[in-house]
C-alpha cells in the first residue's frame, strides 16, 4: 500500500527525437498500432523466465469455498475483495468505449455495432447497427445514447428495454442539411476522429473532442453546434463535464489539461486554466465531486495519475500530488464515491482510495486478468447493508470485454504516521514483479532505450 500527496512528479522524460523514442510517450493511437503488430509475433520467439511465468497467470488464488480475491497489497488489514464475474469474447475488434445508464452496457467497437448489456451479469439484449462504421466513442444518459463514428459525425439514439431491447435514431450531428449547404466550410463538422463526449444535463449540452484539435458544443434542443474553438496544440483526448457549475475539462496528446467555463448568458466558452505539470500525453480525464470536495484526476503516457483540488473559495484548482505504480501509460479512468479507477497500457487495472479530508490515496488491489492494455473503463455503484460494492467494466486490446465485482470495506482510521507510509516501498517492488505482462515481444518493445526506476 502506498500513499501520495503533496509530491515532485518523477517522470521518464526520454528525448522525443532521439535515436529510441520513449514508450510512456506514444499517443493512444500509437499504442493501438504497437499492440495489433505485436500480435503478429513468432510463438517461436524467445523470452526471459519472468514474461513466461507470468504470461499463463490470470488472477492470485482464492480460497476453494469462495471466488472472492483479497487485495494482493498487503494491507494492514483487507480493505477490499474483488473477483472477475464475465469475460466475454466476440471478434470483433478493439472496444474503444463503455457506456453505462438505465442498467445497461452499451459498447463500442471496430465494427459498426454498440452492442447493450444487461448490469450485472451482461447478458446481451441487443444491438444497434450503425451505418457509418467504427464506434469511436459512446456516452449513455437516460434513454440517450450518444455515438461517434469513422465519418467524424455524432449519432443520437433513443432507447427502451421491457421484454425487448428496442432503439430509434434521433439526429446526425451536424444535420444533414446544413452539411450539404456547407460541405466544406461548415465549422460543425468535425474534420478528424471524435474522440470523447461528455454531456452537460441542466444545459443540454453535448460536448464532443477531436483529434482536429477542436471542441464543439451541440444543444440538443435544436440539434446545433453552438460553439466551437481550438481547445489544443495536438489531440483531444478527453472530456469531462462538472456537473455542479458547468466548467468543461479536457486534456491532450499536447500534455496539458485545460478548464473552460461558459461566458456568462453567452454560448461562448474562456479559457480559465491551464494545468501542465508533465510534457507526456495527457490520455484519460476523471472528476470526483462530493458535497464538500471536488478532485481533478488525469491519466498520463508516463505512467502517473496527476490529481488537482478545486478550492473551495477561490475555486482555482491546485496540483496536490500524484499516483504512481503502473509502469506503462495510463490509458482510462473512472471515478465514483472516493475511489479511482486506472486502467493502463500495461494490462492492469488499479483501484485506488482517496482518504477522507486529505489528499492521500492508497492503492486498495490490482486487477490483473487481461492480456493487453486496458483501454477503457466504467464503473457504477451497488450499495449493501455494511460494504461498499462496485461493478468495474473494462475493456483490453486483448479483444476482451471483462466485469468486476469489487468490495470494499468500511474505511478504518489510519493510525500510522508518515514513516510507515513509506515503509511499503518494498512491496511496490515486489508487486510489480508480480504482475502480469504481455507478449515477450511486447516487452522488449517497452524496455527497449528505457530505464524504468
Amino acid at each position: 500500500m502506498e500513499f501520495y500527496g503533496r509530491n515532485t512528479l518523477h517522470g521518464f522524460m526520454d528525448d522525443e527525437n532521439g535515436s529510441t523514442q520513449s514508450p510512456p510517450r506514444l499517443s493512444i493511437r500509437s499504442h493501438l498500432d504497437m499492440y495489433e503488430q505485436d500480435l503478429q509475433f513468432s510463438p517461436g520467439r524467445t523470452s526471459s523466465p519472468r514474461a513466461s511465468a507470468t504470461m499463463h497467470s490470470v488472477l492470485p488464488p482464492g480460497s476453494p469455498e469462495s471466488p472472492w480475491t483479497l487485495s494482493p497489497l498487503q494491507t494492514p488489514s483487507p480493505a477490499l475483495l474483488y473477483h472477475c464475474i464475465a469475460s466475454l469474447h466476440r471478434q470483433e475488434g478493439n472496444i474503444y468505449s463503455i457506456g453505462l445508464s438505465k442498467g445497461l452496457v452499451f459498447t463500442g467497437s471496430d465494427s459498426n455495432r454498440i452492442r447493450a448489456w444487461r448490469q450485472p451479469d451482461c447478458t446481451e439484449r441487443g444491438y444497434i447497427k450503425a451505418s457509418s462504421g467504427e464506434v469511436r466513442a459512446i456516452f449513455a444518459y437516460g434513454n440517450m445514447l450518444f455515438s461517434t463514428h469513422r465519418d467524424c459525425k455524432i449519432r443520437i439514439w433513443n432507447y427502451t428495454v421491457t421484454d425487448n431491447f428496442k432503439f430509434k435514431k434521433i439526429s446526425t450531428l451536424p444535420k444533414r442539411s446544413s452539411f450539404l449547404l456547407f460541405p466544406k466550410t461548415s465549422s460543425q463538422q468535425h474534420k478528424d476522429c471524435v474522440s470523447c463526449m461528455a454531456y452537460y444535463h441542466a444545459e443540454g449540452l453535448l460536448y464532443t473532442g477531436s483529434y482536429d484539435r477542436t471542441v464543439k458544443a451541440w444543444r440538443l434542443l435544436d440539434k446545433k453546434c453552438v460553439d466551437s474553438f481550438v481547445a489544443h496544440e495536438s489531440n483531444v483526448n478527453a472530456i469531462v463535464v462538472n456537473q455542479d457549475d458547468g466548467c468543461v475539462f479536457t486534456c491532450s496528446s499536447d500534455g496539458s489539461v485545460k478548464i473552460w467555463r461558459r461566458v456568462y448568458r453567452e454560448i461562448s466558452h474562456t479559457l480559465t486554466m491551464t494545468l501542465k505539470f508533465q510534457q507526456s500525453p495527457v490520455n484519460a480525464l476523471a472528476l470526483s465531486t462530493t458535497f464538500n470536495n471536488c478532485f481533478l484526476y488525469s491519466g498520463s503516457s508516463d505512467g502517473t495519475i496527476n490529481f488537482w483540488e478545486k478550492e473551495k473559495m477561490s475555486g482555482r484548482f491546485n496540483h496536490g500530488g500524484f499516483l504512481q505504480g503502473h509502469r506503462f501509460a495510463v490509458l482510462c479512468l473512472a471515478a465514483i464515491e472516493k475511489l479511482i479507477f486506472s486502467g493502463s497500457e500495461d494490462t492492469t487495472i488499479r483501484v485506488w482510495r482517496r482518504e477522507e479530508g486529505s489528499c492521500f490515496h492508497e492503492c486498495l488491489a490490482v486487477l490483473d486478468g487481461h492480456r493487453g492494455p486496458v483501454r477503457c473503463l466504467a464503473a457504477s455503484l451497488e450499495m449493501e447493508k455494511i460494504v461498499m460494492g462496485f461493478l468495474v467494466y473494462s475493456a483490453s486490446l486483448d479483444q476482451t470485454f471483462k466485469v468486476w465485482r469489487v468490495k470494499v470495506m468500511p474505511e478504518e482510521k489510519l493510525c500510522f504516521d508518515f514513516a510507515d507510509r513509506n515503509d511499503s516501498k518494498s512491496t511496490k517492488t515486489m508487486e510489480y514483479e508480480m504482475s502480469p505482462v504481455l507478449s515477450p515481444s511486447w516487452v522488449e518493445k517497452k524496455l527497449q532505450g528505457n530505464h524504468f526506476q
